[in-house]
């Protein structure tokens, strides 16, 4: 009897609004047939509405246009670690990963290997047809030795190239999987085996008890540059060879391995009370912060601090670095975001206060501060471009005042002591110093040299403007 594959919808959409019955995998390919054989399981058991489908980069990219169920795309070989989010967000949910052997063997290897080591609730159906399907046919973890690819004319050669990339085996090392299991669908027989590994892999995140993961060799006719049938029979001759079919572990029956539970309180319980009025104030006005520089000059300290005085008294605070391999001359910078309203991204593309301690840094990001924002850069950068107009701008001799206190590297102490004279972090000065003692608090000594820095850059501040 011939029927209607459930699990699908009923058309599969295009990007250019148009439908059709037809997939756009090309004739002979194993993943219409893998296709069906997860879409009818989830709808024999009753999962559709309780199913998020995580489609891959690759072949495969195109799988929320055909299962009728929940559907998240993730970027190249991060299917396993969307996977991951959701299953954790979605507690009591089926969570399936689908990806490719270039997806999941090269790029995504670690992602797949780390969420396998920790017993992630969800199925990883692994598609091994050992080579790049979707690019042209380059070589893959997964090709065979000898084998002729796009990058390998000559055959793969395991001297320079390595051995083929066994996943199965690679995570039957692991303590947490509870099913892995390797099958193919090169023929009937076969594909009735993997039928059986699939719905027990699906049962498995159906009762919640773990990580599941199933290989399926698979042919690509295309990039085999074969026949559909020839496709077929090298994958079973060649490909299992390499890749021995069989099942690696079923502890099915087994429970899942379950997280320390921690007594969370209510969200009511968990504000934090302000150290003063000010603080306290329901009209605070967020303000967005980028400190830039080179590495080396404190620019991640000097963001550190407000990030830590803003949470100290309560604020919600981000702080974001960014910085070059080196350790010291390369350059850096930070966002540091302080309000009271919930922050949506940590990274800052237009700061109300840009603070700059080189050049390149100034000319970088001063084009990207707010109208009505504040520019504050070291007096001693010299300025060889135009600085925008509709800013407040101020050359503040911060190297200078440190290099006065006998302390040269504490140039970002004096800007620090500069923002408080302006006005412009927005928090109490008290809750602002104290965290900068804390930043000493492994080196004491510090302290009182670094608050004299403050109190002469405010002084100069107020005798110079």
């Amino acid at each position: 009897m011939i029927k209607k594959a459930e699990g699908f919808y009923e058309y599969f959409e295009r990007k250019d609004g148009s439908k059709t019955k037809a997939t756009h995998y090309c004739a002979g390919c194993g993943h219409g047939i893998i296709h069906k054989l997860i879409a009818e399981a989830v709808a024999d058991f009753g999962l559709q509405d309780d199913t998020v489908f995580v489609s891959p980069v690759g072949c495969g990219a195109f799988c929320y246009y055909y299962f009728d169920c929940g559907n998240v795309a993730a970027p190249h070989g991060r299917a396993s670690a969307v996977a991951t989010g959701l299953s954790r967000a979605l507690p009591g949910k089926v969570v399936i990963a689908y990806q490719g052997d270039g997806d999941l063997g090269a790029i995504g290897f670690n992602n797949a290997f780390q969420a396998a080591n920790r017993g992630e609730k969800f199925v990883c159906f692994f598609v091994n047809n050992a080579i790049y399907g979707m690019t042209g046919g380059q070589m893959a973890p997964t090709t065979l030795p000898g084998q002729k690819t796009a990058t390998s004319p000559a055959g793969r050669d395991v001297a320079n190239d390595g051995f083929p990339l066994k996943v199965c085996e690679v995570l039957n090392q692991l303590e947490a999987p509870r099913f892995i299991e390797r099958v193919s669908v090169a023929d009937t027989k076969r594909i009735l085996k993997a039928k059986k590994a699939i719905r027990k892999a699906l049962e498995i995140q159906k009762e919640g008890r773990g990580y599941a993961f199933v290989e399926i060799l698979s042919p690509c006719p295309t990039n085999m540059k074969m026949n559909a049938v020839d496709a077929a029979q090298w994958t079973i001759d060649a490909m299992e060879e390499t890749f021995p079919l069989g099942n690696f572990r079923d502890r099915s029956d087994e429970e899942a391995l379950q997280p320390n539970t921690i007594p969370v309180k209510p969200l009511e319980e968990l504000v934090v009370a302000s150290s003063s009025e000010d603080a306290a104030a329901d009209d605070f006005a967020g303000k967005e912060f980028k400190f830039c520089g080179f590495g080396g000059q404190g620019i991640l300290s000097l963001g550190l601090v407000l990030a830590h005085a803003g949470n100290d008294i309560g604020k919600n605070v981000s702080w974001f670095p960014s910085y070059g391999p080196e350790q010291r001359g390369g350059t850096a910078s930070c966002s540091v975001v302080l309000t009271d309203k919930e922050i949506g991204s940590p990274t800052v593309d237009k700061p109300d206060v840009l603070v700059a301690m080189n050049q390149p840094s100034l000319e970088k990001f001063a084009p990207t501060v707010k109208a009505g924002g504040v520019i504050i850069y070291d007096a001693q950068i010299p300025v060889e471009f135009d600085l925008p107009n509709n800013v407040s701008v101020y050359a503040f001799p911060a190297a200078e005042i440190a290099t006065s206190k006998g302390v040269p590297k504490a140039a970002n102490t004096a800007l620090l002591g500069a923002l408080i004279a302006l006005d412009l972090i927005g928090l109490p000065e008290d809750a602002v110093l104290t965290a900068l003692k804390d930043s000493f608090a492994k080196k004491p000594k510090l302290i009182p040299k670094n608050m004299e820095i403050v109190e002469t850059a405010k002084a100069w501040m107020r005798d110079n403007l």
